[in-house]
C-alpha cells in the first residue's frame, strides 16, 4: 500500500508553515445531546495535527461535516457546539459551518471546492472516517493546493496498510455485524491474507443456513446463500458459531420487560426463535483463537451488545483482545469501537480506527479516494 505525504513533507514543500493559511479537513462528526456534545473524542483526536500546524506558525481553518443535513442549513446540525469546544481545546482555529449544508459537498461541485480553498495556501486531510467518500472537501483541494495527511490519517494508513502487507502471524480477523452483503468484499480480501477468519453476529446465520441449518427467525440474506457456500467450500479456515444465544417468540430486542425466553441453543433454532449472540462455547473457542494470534482485526459485534442479555459474546471477544498483550490488536471502527468503549476496554487495544466504512474499504481495496487525492496533489 502506498504511503501518503506527511505534515513534514508539506512543510518542506511550502518552505515552512510560518504565516501560511492551512485548510484542515477534520472529522468533527461528534454525537450531540440536547444541542451539546456528549463525546468530544473526535475533536481531541485532531489536536496533534492542529497543535503541530499552530506551533509551526500556520493559521488553521478547519472544516467538517456533522450529521446528515439534506444539503441545506439545519440548526440541529450547526457547528456551534463544536466551535465552542474547539475554542477551548485549540484557541485560534477558525471553523467553517457544516460542509453538508451545501449540496456541493456531496456532489463534489468545483464551485464549492473553489469556495473552500479561497485564500488558503495548503490543505491537510485528517478525516480518515470520510476519506472513502469522493466529496468536495476530500478530493477537491488537493487538485489545487499542496497537500498532506494529518497525524490521525497517516496513522490509520500505517496500521491498516500493515495488516494487508505485513501482518505478524498468526493473523486472525473477526467479522460480525448484521449483513453478509456489507462485507463480501472485505471477506474476499481477508481470505487471501488471514490465517483464520471468525464470523459471528447476524451475518453468521446466512452462512449457517447455507450449510443446511435451521435458523428460525434469525437474520437471513437469501440472495447471499450461494456466495456463502462458495466461501465455505473454498478451503479457507472460516470459523462459524456452534452454539447460539437466542430469544424466543414474543420477546423484544432491547426490552427485557417485554418477555420472551432467552436460551442457549445449538445452531439449529426452532421456528420463531431469533439468534442474537454467539453462545458461551463459541465465545470460548473464538476467544482462544484471538488469544493465540499475533495480529487481530475486529470489525462487527458478535451479537446485539446494546442489550445486556446478548452482550456476553462481544464482551468476551473484546476482553480476549485486551488480554492478548503479545499481539497487535486493531478494532475497525463503527459498532466495534462503540462496543470496546462500552466495556471500558478501548484503551487496551493497540489501535481503534476512527472510520468503520473507511477502514473496511481500505482493507478491501488497498486505497481510498481521499488517499489517492493526496498522493496526486498539486505541487505548487
Amino acid at each position: 500500500m502506498s504511503t501518503v505525504p506527511t505534515l513534514e513533507d508539506l512543510g518542506e514543500r511550502l518552505g515552512g508553515y510560518a504565516g501560511r493559511r492551512v485548510l484542515l479537513r477534520a472529522d468533527f462528526n461528534v454525537p450531540l445531546s440536547g444541542g451539546e456534545i456528549s463525546d468530544d473524542l473526535r475533536i481531541r483526536a485532531a489536536l496533534p495535527t492542529i497543535k503541530y500546524l499552530q506551533n509551526q506558525g500556520a493559521h488553521v481553518t478547519a472544516c467538517s461535516h456533522l450529521g446528515r443535513p439534506k444539503g441545506a442549513p439545519d440548526p440541529r446540525y450547526s457547528m456551534d457546539p463544536v466551535r465552542r469546544r474547539l475554542a477551548e481545546l485549540a484557541p485560534g482555529v477558525e471553523l467553517l459551518e457544516n460542509l453538508r449544508f451545501d449540496p456541493g459537498e456531496t456532489a463534489n461541485d468545483p464551485a464549492f471546492v473553489a469556495h473552500l480553498i479561497d485564500g488558503q495556501d495548503a490543505y491537510v486531510n485528517d478525516a480518515f472516517g470520510a476519506s472513502h467518500r469522493a466529496h468536495a472537501s476530500i478530493v477537491g483541494p488537493p487538485r489545487f493546493l499542496p497537500s498532506a495527511a494529518g497525524r490521525l490519517l497517516a496513522r490509520e494508513v500505517e496500521v491498516l496498510g500493515g495488516l494487508r502487507d505485513n501482518p505478524r502471524r498468526p493473523f486472525v480477523a473477526v467479522l460480525g455485524g448484521s449483513k453478509v452483503s456489507d462485507k463480501l468484499g472485505v471477506i474476499d480480501a481477508l481470505l487471501g491474507v488471514v490465517d483464520d477468519l471468525i464470523i459471528g453476529g447476524g451475518m453468521c446465520f446466512t452462512f449457517l443456513k447455507s450449510q443446511g441449518h435451521h435458523i428460525g427467525a434469525s437474520l437471513l440474506e437469501e440472495d447471499q446463500l450461494d456466495h456463502c457456500r462458495r466461501l465455505l467450500d473454498g478451503g479457507a479456515r472460516i470459523h462459524l458459531p456452534h452454539d447460539i444465544t437466542a430469544l424466543g417468540p414474543g420477546g423484544k430486542i432491547g426490552d427485557p420487560s417485554a418477555g420472551g425466553e432467552v436460551r442457549q441453543m445449538g445452531v439449529d433454532l426452532p421456528d420463531g426463535w431469533m439468534g442474537l449472540d454467539i453462545g458461551p462455547g463459541t465465545a470460548a473457542a473464538f476467544g482462544d483463537l484471538v488469544l493465540d494470534a499475533r495480529t487481530v482485526l475486529w470489525n462487527g459485534p458478535m451479537g446485539v451488545f446494546e442489550d445486556p442479555r446478548f452482550a456476553a459474546g462481544t464482551r468476551h471477544l473484546a476482553q480476549c483482545m485486551a488480554d492478548n498483550k503479545p499481539g497487535f490488536t486493531v478494532v475497525g471502527g463503527g459498532d466495534s469501537a462503540a462496543a470496546v468503549k462500552q466495556f471500558g476496554l478501548d484503551s487496551e487495544m493497540d489501535h481503534v480506527s476512527t472510520g468503520g466504512g473507511a477502514s473496511l474499504e481500505l482493507i478491501e481495496k488497498g486505497d481510498l479516494p481521499g488517499l489517492q487525492a493526496l498522493r496526486g496533489a498539486f505541487d505548487g
